[in-house]
């Protein structure tokens, strides 16, 4: 048996028992005091400071086997794309005639346009970037009259890093019907946006300038790359963007 406690050692161990307490009442105090107004704070600094920052739509339509769309990219589009690609939301759509009675498509250039047209949507859809696919789709246009030829093919995809195997499976995937697919739906894409000419560009989803028999035409605010860019920068900078904030907790 334990001896009986004396009158200090209970005082002492009162005084411990307080100081516990004490000491756990200022945790609370500080938890509370310190811990933000509103919880969702630390939820919305986070989503304040990862947005996407809207982006300007940038669309060419075109024909694979059309000199009009060569020149329009050479000209126009690449050296554009080169300052601004971090702004633009941009893609490639081309320019067909659906058949109904077999779920095809007619190429105003035959049947060899509409495999060069095959072929780079696949590389597009395999290689998002547009630094990639619309690298190799230029090098093609360089010698157009040479597409789908297979060494033109090869030596554009290993300039811009494309795979041609990768490039071959996609065409060949589904006995040829998945690489159909991707131009049928390319062709209604510029079928609803009304566009018949290629090379036709469109800026924030209206017509911006078009490339028609070695001349530009409906090019109201020029046919520049500086004029371009210009009005791509002008969009952008009207664009909204998100409320930002101070780092302050409870501010928004």
């Amino acid at each position: 048996m334990a001896p009986p406690a004396t009158f200090a050692t209970s005082l002492l161990q009162i005084s411990k028992a307080r100081f516990l307490l004490l000491a756990l009442l200022l945790c609370v105090f500080f938890f509370w005091t310190l811990r933000p107004a509103d919880e969702s704070w630390a939820d919305y600094t986070w989503s304040s400071t990862h947005v996407e920052v809207p982006k300007v739509p940038l669309e060419a339509h075109i024909m694979s086997k059309c000199p009009d769309a060569r020149d329009c990219l050479e000209y126009l589009v690449l050296p554009a794309m080169a300052q601004v690609s971090n702004r633009v939301d941009f893609q490639l759509s081309y320019i067909g005639t659906p058949t109904n009675h077999n779920d095809g498509i007619e190429c105003m250039h035959g049947e060899t346009e509409c495999l060069g047209n095959i072929v780079e949507l696949c590389a597009a859809n395999l290689y998002p970037d547009p630094k990639r696919y619309l690298g190799f789709t230029m090098c093609l246009s360089k010698q157009y009259q040479l597409i789908p030829d297979r060494d033109l093919i090869a030596d554009c995809a290993l300039e811009y890093g494309l795979s041609f195997e990768r490039l071959n499976e996609c065409m060949s995937q589904e006995d040829g019907a998945y690489g159909m697919g991707l131009l049928r739906s390319s062709v209604e894409r510029s079928a609803e946006a009304n566009v018949t000419y290629s090379c036709t560009i469109r800026l924030n989803e209206e017509i911006r300038c078009v490339r028609d028999d070695g001349t530009w035409k409906q090019c109201e605010r020029g046919s520049s790359v500086e004029s371009l860019i210009a009005d791509i920068d002008d969009i952008y900078n009207k664009l909204e963007t998100p409320p930002t904030t101070s780092g302050v907790p409870g501010e928004r």
